[in-house]
């Protein structure tokens, strides 16, 4: 969550086009997310069943979905074909989900400590010490990518973080991805790229500072 406009000054005109999902949206949104994901070098090493990975993805991702929109926001568009998570997070600790370790197991049954493995890696090289807000995920639907639409999506969120000035945290899933953030304001976090263990492949932790 975002912090209210101070007294006298106008809150950002949000773009028509993005829109504030809501618990209705949880199951379409984490379909969106896992198809974007599906095809990705972290999703692979993650599940290498491809088969696998399409019956998992929905119900792991559905985890996250809950939780922006329980303690964060979630971004979409009028057609539910894309989504932005936000969380907040505080100087001192980047907090799961609630009841996060037992949603995971029901979620991903016989690969679960491979999801560990992942948090731990992730949770390595997450900032501490400086409040901020975390892009846990941005998604849009395989067949309407490379349209602007996640761009908006980062618009949206950045207004308020620039207004309040507010940091900005995410970690990029492949150099494509690494690329369009750049474009909005981010670098890459010391350590980038680091590889998920076992030779996996490269993620790029990334760091926005408000933009005047």
């Amino acid at each position: 969550m975002t912090a209210p406009a101070p007294p006298g000054r106008q809150a950002p005109r949000e773009d028509p086009a993005v829109v504030l999902a809501g618990p209705a949206d949880a199951g379409v949104l984490a379909d969106v997310i896992a198809e974007a994901f599906y095809p990705l070098p972290p999703s692979r090493w993650l599940l290498p069943d491809a088969a696998v990975r399409r019956q998992i993805f929905p119900r792991y991702f559905r985890i996250f979905v809950h939780d922006a929109l329980a303690r964060g926001r979630v971004y979409t568009t009028p057609g539910r074909t894309a989504a932005a998570l936000w969380l907040p997070v505080r100087a001192d600790q980047a907090s799961p989900p609630p009841a996060y370790d037992v949603a995971l197991a029901a979620a991903t049954g016989a690969w679960v400590t491979r999801f560990r493995t992942f948090d731990t890696a992730l949770d390595q090289h997450h900032p501490a010490g400086t409040a901020h807000h975390h892009l846990a995920l941005l998604a849009v639907r395989p067949g309407q990518q490379s349209q602007g639409t996640g761009s908006l999506l980062l618009a949206a969120h950045h207004a308020a973080l620039d207004r309040d000035r507010i940091p900005a945290y995410l970690e990029a899933a492949s150099q494509r991805s690494r690329d369009l953030y750049r474009r909005h304001g981010y670098q890459p976090w010391p350590g980038a790229p680091f590889h998920l263990p076992g030779g996996g492949p490269p993620m790029w932790p990334m760091w926005r500072d408000p933009q005047p």
